[in-house]
């Protein structure tokens, strides 16, 4: 079962305090294309994250986030008493020495000064918290793999649709070309017999005839599109990974079908051969999401 490479997925860990929020997006591209935006406290830990992510996902445009989210209480920003009342009785004293009249609002005056509301301490990474963001990575990532799992089937069944659609357009051909090639040699005997004061070699005529029917001939290419349809449908079946492959297979596809319109000079012909482009081109479109 083939795999998409657009996903989603998101985690929530507790530790202590602190609720850890882990956010994976991925979109397609030809390799893994991976950004980061991470709270700082984890930032010493972006490698190793980054190959854990490169492990699992393989290809795809990938956003990963990392958040915390603290209560209120936890998060405000504490008061530096011992400076504020050092500041006040400076303040107390320079207006006694100097006549400066003492401020009417002194909280408003006091928490401007410098440093009051002044977070000094470092927050670090201890082992226990750093399990917690490794699970909710973990969790985040299996739920953009059970979403790229989804869509994958989703393709595969649209794929299949297509891939029947091409069969089926590709048989109603061979009733045109038996026609096409009875119409050929009638318009031309015709054309002969309205000039008769043309003389012709009927052998030669009939050997021109078969080396001109010989050119329209599109049984090789029908033969090969049948075999790149096959093989598009058993490589689906090989599991993830197969992207590229896919669209290698429908290139070749596009060729036998491009030379099959080349050579149908019939408007019938014609198209039935615009059906298949549209259902190949509604192939390549999707293509482009498979892992």
């Amino acid at each position: 079962m083939i795999q998409s490479m657009t996903g989603y997925g998101k985690a929530v860990v507790t530790y202590g305090e602190k609720k850890i929020c882990v956010e994976i997006k991925s979109l397609n591209s030809k390799s893994l294309d991976l950004s980061t935006r991470m709270a700082p406290l984890y930032r010493e830990k972006e490698m190793e994250i980054r190959q854990l992510i490169a492990a699992k996902l393989e290809r795809g445009k990938v956003d990963f986030t990392i958040w915390i989210e603290k209560d209120a209480g936890a998060d405000a920003t504490p008061v530096n008493a011992a400076l504020v009342e050092n500041y006040y009785r400076q303040l107390k004293d320079i207006a006694a020495r100097t006549g400066i009249p003492e401020p009417q609002d002194w909280f408003a005056t006091l928490l401007r000064m410098p440093d009051v509301l002044t977070k000094t301490e470092q927050e670090t990474l201890d082992e226990g918290e750093w399990e917690a963001v490794r699970m909710a990575i973990g969790d985040a990532m299996a739920r953009l793999m059970d979403f790229r799992r989804q869509e994958g089937e989703a393709l595969q069944r649209k794929f299949a649709e297509k891939i029947s659609n091409i069969s089926a357009l590709l048989a109603a051909i061979e009733p045109y070309e038996k026609q096409r090639v009875e119409k050929i040699k009638a318009r031309i005997t015709e054309g002969l017999k309205a000039i008769p004061e043309v003389e012709y070699d009927k052998n030669r005529l009939e050997q021109e005839l078969i080396y001109y029917i010989e050119k329209l001939d599109i049984s090789e290419e029908k033969q090969r599109l049948a075999n790149h349809l096959k093989y598009f449908s058993e490589t689906m079946d090989e599991g993830h990974g197969q992207g590229k492959k896919l669209g290698f297979i429908a290139q070749e596809m596009g060729r036998e079908i491009n030379t099959t319109g080349s050579k149908s000079n019939n408007a019938e012909m014609q198209n039935l051969v615009v059906k298949m482009k549209d259902e190949l081109e509604q192939i390549k479109e999707q293509v482009l999401n498979v892992l």
